[in-house]
């Protein structure tokens, strides 16, 4: 594709509603604008998202947001060429209200309409943030998701390994929820962690010592959860230090294991001898600056450039959606009125299922 066009892209698989216009050819596109609106307070008092709740606000502010992400890029929807929208995986819920808006804007435009994928949104980042060429090895880390990918084109991605039971950003909302602190608990057990002594106690590292690049988060939270009880019994509750050791310890636990996974995955990513090694991050829990400074490590110790895109694209956003449907328009044909939200959509088709099937397919 040599013509540069413009995206509208649509995102609502969790509990971030938003909008994004992006303009550019694949690997040179520039974000016009991004709206994300989210729903921290809605579903702050329930100790984490509730399904029902998340898709009722989609329904609800998705028009607005749409609007919103129109006017700050100064167009009409008259003036965008295509229309791309998270197509799973996610909550349903909220995967149908933005299917189902995205459907509905084609319809009465005429635009062409491409589901994507919400992981290749994730897995594409780099590609919208810097450019980045093919291969790389990408480590996508989230509140659902952990896998470490090579991403050969923009429509072809390889799975190394990943998690085999929680998700990091799954466990830490857990973990925040243990050991008393607020929600979303990325953020919560991060600022706890900066008065904490991380050596205090000896947490796991899940799955060091087994060959290969897949993780375990489930026993790490577990541990944290016996060492909570018996601070309790010892002392009657929790201190304040204590809630900050256990934050500090839990999360270099989490740091340690990524980054010694990641160690194996270069090795692998390395002999395919790529012309631009690079190492990149993404998704919400590459925000955390301790495990993102630990990866940095690694990576430079393999002479491997290290890439984690800015904060606001490592979080749900529309405009990795609007993107990747611009990286990956020259490669497929457009959707139609048939196109469905999935709850399960495994990024790499080819390998063999690493969580569960059944009627809703596989995880991942």
């Amino acid at each position: 594709m040599t013509q540069p066009v413009t995206l509208l892209g649509i995102e609502s698989s969790c509990d971030d509603t938003a909008a994004a216009v992006v303009h550019g050819v694949p690997g040179n596109m520039e974000i016009l604008s991004s709206v994300v609106f989210g729903q921290t307070d809605l579903h702050a008092s329930f100790g984490g998202v509730v399904p029902e709740i998340a898709a009722r606000a989609h329904s609800e502010r998705l028009d607005g947001t749409i609007q919103g992400a129109l006017d700050a890029a100064n167009l009409d929807l008259s003036e965008i060429d295509a229309i791309a929208v998270t197509c799973g995986p996610g909550l349903i819920g909220g995967v149908v209200s933005g299917v189902m808006m995205a459907k509905g804007l084609s319809a009465a435009t005429g635009k062409p309409l491409y589901g994507i994928n919400h992981l290749a949104g994730h897995a594409l980042t780099p590609r919208l943030s810097d450019g980045v060429p093919f291969p790389y090895l990408m480590l996508l880390v989230s509140g659902g998701h952990c896998q470490f990918l090579i991403a050969h084109g923009p429509d072809r991605f390889e799975r190394l390994g990943g998690t085999i039971d929680d998700a990091p950003g799954e466990a830490f909302d857990k973990v925040a929820r243990l050991i008393g602190l607020g929600q979303p608990g990325g953020p919560a057990i991060e600022v706890a962690a900066k008065t904490g002594q991380a050596t205090r106690f000896g947490f796991p590292r899940p799955l060091r010592d087994k060959p290969g690049c897949d993780l375990s988060f489930s026993g790490l939270k577990t541990a944290v959860l016996r060492t909570r009880d018996a601070l309790v019994s010892d002392q009657g509750g929790l201190h304040r230090q204590d809630q900050a050791d256990l934050a500090a310890s839990f999360q270099m636990a989490v740091a340690e294991s990524l980054a010694g996974k990641t160690v194996r995955a270069l090795e692998r990513y390395l002999s395919l001898s790529p012309a631009a090694p690079t190492f990149c991050v993404a998704g919400g829990v590459a925000a955390n600056m301790t495990i993102r400074a630990m990866l940095e490590t690694v990576s430079n110790a393999t002479g491997t450039a290290f890439l984690a895109p800015p904060l606001a694209l490592c979080t749900d956003n529309a405009a990795m959606i609007a993107a990747a449907g611009i990286e990956q328009m020259p490669y497929r044909a457009r959707d139609d009125m048939t196109l469905s939200a999935r709850p399960r959509m495994p990024l790499d088709t080819q390998s063999s299922a690493m969580l569960g099937s059944g009627k809703k397919g596989a995880k991942a």
